[in-house]
């Protein structure tokens, strides 16, 4: 099955009998399938995807020498203090034992503020699928609101 709004129109059986072309990654691509969900989203002044779930910031990387590395960077809307860093670590651990995705570390901003971030990063370098994008970002958008949920769980 296509993701919304897309046709594929290819001449190669793909899963199930589906016709599938690997496409390189483009922003372009990116922005269709998130346009095919009527996800509201929006492009900084670097040409970097983002778009707010929930209250987690998300981010659609495109990284690599030629951008073929796709990732799915969460910023979890709960800030900590500087204090807070030792246990964060003991979260993201716990986290990225228990779980593939996102992996989760910990981040400091420059104003000292802690946050707890997660990444869900795949190797696009031969191309993609629409279908394959979709359930790549289908699964950083979810499994990032879920880590961000847990983080929020830990604010005192």
């Amino acid at each position: 099955m296509s993701p919304p709004g897309f046709e594929d129109t290819s001449d190669e059986p793909g899963v199930g009998g589906q016709l599938q072309t690997l496409q390189p990654l483009t922003n372009e691509l990116i922005a269709s399938v998130l346009t095919g969900h009527d996800y509201n989203f929006h492009t900084d002044s670097d040409g970097d995807l983002f778009g707010k779930w929930d209250d987690s910031l998300i981010y659609f990387f495109r990284v690599g020498a030629n951008g073929e590395v796709f990732q799915v960077r969460t910023m979890a809307a709960t800030t900590f203090s500087i204090e807070n860093v030792s246990a964060l670590h003991e979260f993201c651990n716990a986290w990225n034992h228990e779980r593939l995705w996102p992996k989760a570390y910990v981040h400091v901003d420059d104003d000292g503020s802690v946050r707890v971030c997660g990444e869900v990063v795949t190797d696009l370098e031969r191309g993609v699928t629409p279908q394959q994008l979709d359930q790549l970002i289908s699964c950083g958008i979810a499994t990032g609101c879920q880590m961000s949920e847990a983080v929020a769980e830990l604010r005192p």
